[in-house]
C-alpha cells in the first residue's frame, strides 16, 4: 500500500483537533488512508446494513462505548451522528477521538461546518498524485496517464481502465446522483455525462447542454450540481478581482480524474490520447488536477481560478497567494514556443506588480526560464510544489 502524500497533514490535524473529517470521491483510497493512519482505531463502515441499523437504533448507545473515538466511513449515511459526537468531544476534550469520511459534500459539509464548528479539520482526498505514482513506476507519459486515470485499484490490482470505470460508473455515479437528485430516467442523464467530458477544460454553457439532451438548464445545472457533490467533476472559477477589463465570469468544467472523462470519450488506448481532438483539455485536466491535488495533500486552500476576456485573451491557471498571482499556461506540445507565453505576459499587463514569476507546463523534455517565466514538463521535471 502506497504512503499518501496527505498522511502528514492528516496526522498534524489530528494532534490539533478532535474531529478530522476527510472528503473525496467514492474509490479515492479514504478508507485505506484511514486505516493506515489509525490502526489502532475501532472502524465502522455505515455503508455496512448492519452497523447502520445497529447506529440507527440507540445512537447514543453506540457511541457510548467509543471513548477514545474511532473512525466512521462514509458519515454521509448517518449525518444525525454528528450532533452526538459533539457532546462526546464537547465533553472529552481530547485531540484526535474521531476521523469520519464522506463522499457526498454539500448537505454534508454545511452538517459538519455548523454541528462540529471549530471542532473538525477538513482535509479532502483525491485519486493518486504523479508522487504517488511514483511507486508504481518513474516514466509516466502524460497520455498515458489521461488514459489510466489515479484511482488507486486500477494501479494496485492492475485492473484494465475501462473495465474499472464500467463499474464506477454503475456502482457509484449513478446510485450517488440519484440519492442527490430524483432522477427517474438515467438514459437522458448519461447522455449529458458523455457530452461534459467532450467539453472538459471549457466554460460552462447550460443552454448549450440543455438543447443538446432536451432537458431543461435547469435539469442540467442540478446535474452537474450533483456530480460536484460527489467529487466527479469540479468547476474551476475565473479570476476577476480588481480587474479593470471586461471578462468571463462562468466557470470552467474539469473532471476529478482525467481516466473518466477519457472513458466518457470512448478513449481506449494512450495513442488515441494523443491524436484526440480534446487532447488539450484532457491535458490541462491532468495538470490542473495536479496542482490541486499537491496543494490539498498539504493542507493548503486552493484558490485556483482562470483568466480570459472578452476579447480572448487567456491564462489557463492562475493561482493566488495571498495579494501575489501566479500565472499558469498549459500545453499538450512537446515542442516550446514564444506563442506559450503569450497569455502570462497579457495578463502580466493587467495584473501589474501582483503578477509572480508565471510558469508554462508543458508535454515536452526541455526545461527553460525566459522572461520571469519557467518552461518545464512536470513528469519530467517535477516542481509542481513551488505553486
Amino acid at each position: 500500500m502506497v504512503r499518501r502524500d496527505i498522511t502528514t497533514e492528516l496526522l498534524e490535524a489530528a494532534g490539533e483537533y478532535p474531529v478530522v473529517t476527510v472528503f473525496g470521491p467514492r474509490q479515492a483510497g479514504k478508507t485505506t488512508l484511514v486505516q493506515m493512519t489509525f490502526p489502532d482505531k475501532r472502524y465502522y463502515s455505515l455503508e455496512d446494513p448492519d452497523v447502520r441499523m445497529a447506529v440507527e437504533t440507540d445512537p447514543r448507545g453506540f457511541l457510548a462505548g467509543l471513548s477514545e473515538g474511532a473512525v466512521l466511513d462514509e458519515i454521509q449515511r448517518l449525518p444525525q451522528l454528528l450532533s452526538y459526537i459533539q457532546g462526546i468531544v464537547d465533553r472529552e476534550k481530547k485531540p484526535g477521538m474521531f476521523i469520519l469520511t464522506g463522499s457526498h459534500q454539500p448537505e454534508l459539509h454545511q452538517s459538519v461546518s455548523q454541528t462540529l464548528a471549530g471542532r473538525t479539520a477538513v482535509l479532502t482526498l483525491l485519486p493518486f498524485s504523479l508522487n504517488e505514482l511514483s511507486n508504481y513506476r518513474e516514466d509516466w507519459g502524460a497520455f498515458e496517464l489521461i488514459y489510466i486515470g489515479g484511482y488507486p485499484r486500477i494501479h494496485e490490482e492492475g485492473l484494465k481502465p475501462s473495465r474499472f470505470f464500467n463499474g464506477y460508473m454503475q456502482t457509484y455515479i449513478e446510485r450517488d446522483v440519484r440519492s442527490l437528485i430524483n432522477l427517474r430516467d438515467l438514459k437522458p442523464f448519461q447522455q449529458f455525462f458523455t457530452l461534459l467530458a467532450g467539453r472538459v477544460g471549457q466554460i460552462v454553457n447550460y443552454t448549450s447542454l440543455s438543447n443538446d439532451i432536451g432537458v431543461s438548464a435547469t435539469t442540467v445545472k442540478n446535474w452537474i450540481g450533483a456530480l460536484k457533490a460527489s467529487f466527479v467533476v469540479f468547476e474551476l472559477p475565473p479570476f476577476f478581482e480588481n480587474i479593470r477589463k471586461r471578462v468571463i465570469k462562468s466557470p470552467k468544467i474539469y473532471f476529478s480524474d482525467p481516466g473518466l472523462a477519457a472513458y466518457m470519450l470512448g478513449i481506449e488506448t494512450p495513442d488515441q490520447v494523443s491524436r484526440d481532438p480534446l487532447r488539450g483539455g484532457l491535458y490541462e485536466n491532468l495538470m490542473i488536477q495536479e496542482v490541486l491535488k499537491t496543494r490539498l495533500n498539504n493542507g493548503k486552500h486552493p484558490e485556483l481560478f482562470f483568466y480570459r476576456d472578452t476579447h480572448g485573451n487567456e491564462v489557463d491557471l492562475v493561482i493566488k497567494k495571498g495579494r501575489k498571482l501566479i500565472p499558469v499556461e498549459i500545453k499538450s506540445g512537446a515542442t516550446f514556443t514564444p506563442d506559450f507565453l503569450k497569455g502570462i505576459e497579457r495578463f502580466r499587463k493587467v495584473a501589474g506588480d501582483r503578477c509572480a514569476e508565471g510558469y508554462v507546463l508543458y508535454n515536452g523534455q526541455e526545461q527553460y526560464t525566459l522572461k520571469r517565466t519557467r518552461i518545464f514538463n512536470p513528469l519530467k521535471h517535477g516542481g509542481l510544489e513551488a505553486l
